[in-house]
């Protein structure tokens, strides 16, 4: 038996069977990562040792991938950054708290863009991470890492984060299932900032129902986090034998269809989503999000801004890279940054401290906040009429490593998953079908504020009717 492709009820159903345990699981995934990761470059560092240890005290268990920028004691926390060379986190995220509470086991480290910014993992200051469906291909960003593993069956199940799109993006590249949930759903405590007010932890995974599982997993109030809520979290994969699109009210956002740079394909496998949710039971309805358009501008105001003030932090005193050229206390600052970050992050910090300097807050960051709240009240007009909306999840298929230069055009990547980020409301890729190359294409399903669970039915209703990830597969195969 392949363990290596399980998914997580797959390996908790012979578990209680008794057929396998998470020592097997863990060694499965090790061998796979030994034989795989050369050519995919999933992860930067996978600690064998550390994870049969905790397999071997909770022998129920199930080994998942953790993103490079949540802390895991003992391991490194580099946020694939050359700034955070050396540096072993000492304490645990909460998210990995409630992961080993609830049995699961961190088992390795993967790569993502350098601290989350960025669509494509080329911006890893570590390595090259290859799409596992085409080797020439970037698997999507910034939690590329994650989906690859997932897509690439490296792992079980990963953890990636969200602040515009990094996990449902990459899950559309890789054939994989991604979950944004909704903003304070889960905590961000030990997770590295990037855009405090967007950031979220999300589960990747090989099917709606272990999406489910380990979001249960990672949800609710957490008083090191003051966004979470204090509300009960639902079992979301209770509710899943309750999923039917038969009656669901689908809402197709008109600004998100027809829009320049769509590929012929996406449109073509999106349109067919549409299609199977009309012929089970959907009640399919245009709506709008008036202020979609600027949606991007909007992001890129915010979350650099956001960014600027988080990564002041890293300046080579307290741990991380510490340039041996500094002279003094200021070139010890400017050198360490210089020489740490990668190009994309000094891009981004140089044009959030830009919209924050004096005499253009109000002008840009300000007026970016305005906006912001005008485009969350479309999202509430909207489930004020509907259920879910159902989306393209990025523009193209996954495109070949060094094709996009260009970093506007690498923004567009996120077209469609930045406004429901923005908005902070829960939204989710599932895998819909394969282009005439062989590439994957997911479609995204968004919900409402803290309506994971209807999001997260929608999507298994959906799931249901067009096929899983490897029967998509089989069928796109056989064609």
């Amino acid at each position: 038996m392949e363990l290596y492709k399980l998914g997580i009820k797959e390996a908790q159903d012979l578990i209680a069977k008794g057929e396998v345990t998470s020592t097997d699981l863990v060694k499965a995934v090790a061998d796979r990562y030994r034989a795989k990761n050369g050519e995919i470059g999933a992860y930067l560092t996978f600690d064998e040792e550390a994870a049969l240890k905790l397999a071997a005290a909770n022998p129920t268990a199930v080994p998942v991938a953790i993103k490079d920028l949540i802390n895991v004691a003992g391991q490194p926390c580099t946020c694939a950054s050359k700034i955070l060379k050396g540096y072993v986190s000492p304490y645990d995220a909460t998210v990995v708290r409630n992961l080993k509470a609830n049995g699961f086991i961190p088992c390795g480290r993967v790569n993502m863009d350098e601290f989350a910014m960025g669509s494509s993992t080329e911006n890893s200051g570590l390595g090259v991470t290859r799409n596992p469906y085409d080797l020439t291909r970037v698997p999507g960003g910034s939690s590329g890492g994650s989906a690859a593993a997932v897509g690439g069956d490296l792992c079980l199940a990963a953890l990636g984060t969200d602040t515009g799109g990094s996990i449902r993006q990459p899950a559309s590249f890789c054939n994989c299932v991604g979950v944004k949930p909704s903003y304070g759903r889960v905590s961000r405590f030990g997770v590295t900032a990037f855009a405090s007010s967007l950031d979220q932890v999300g589960p990747m995974t090989k099917t709606v129902e272990d999406a489910a599982i380990l979001l249960k997993a990672l949800a609710g109030h957490d008083e090191m986090d003051g966004t979470t809520p204090d509300e009960p979290v639902p079992d979301y994969a209770a509710e899943l034998p309750r999923a039917t699109l038969k009656g669901l009210k689908v809402g197709l956002p008109k600004e998100y269809f027809n829009v320049a740079g769509l590929d012929p394909e996406v449109k073509r496998i999106t349109d067919a989503a549409v299609a199977a949710c009309a012929a089970a039971g959907a009640e399919i309805t245009e709506v709008s999000l008036p202020h979609t358009e600027y949606a991007m501008a909007v992001y890129y105001i915010i979350a650099p801004a956001e960014a600027s003030a988080n990564l002041a932090r890293f300046d080579g005193v307290r741990y991380g890279h510490r340039s041996a050229a500094a002279k003094d206390v200021y070139s010890l600052y400017v050198k360490s940054r210089a020489e740490g970050f990668g190009p994309e992050v000094k891009r981004r910090i140089i044009m959030g401290t830009y919209v924050l300097s004096s005499g253009y807050y109000d002008a840009y960051y300000g007026r970016a906040q305005k906006v912001r709240t005008l485009i969350t009240r479309d999202f509430d007009a909207a489930f004020g009429q509907v259920d879910v909306l159902l989306t393209p999840c990025a523009p193209t298929p996954a495109f070949r490593l060094g094709e996009l230069q260009d970093p506007l055009t690498m923004y567009l990547n996120d077209l469609f998953t930045i406004p429901s980020a923005l908005a902070g409301v829960c939204a989710a890729s599932v895998p819909a079908g394969f282009t005439r190359a062989g590439l994957p294409v997911g479609v995204q399903f968004i919900g409402g504020a803290f309506r994971e669970a209807t999001l997260l039915k929608a999507c298994k209703a959906f799931e249901d009717c067009v096929g899983t990830r490897d029967t998509l597969h089989k069928t796109e195969e056989t064609k």
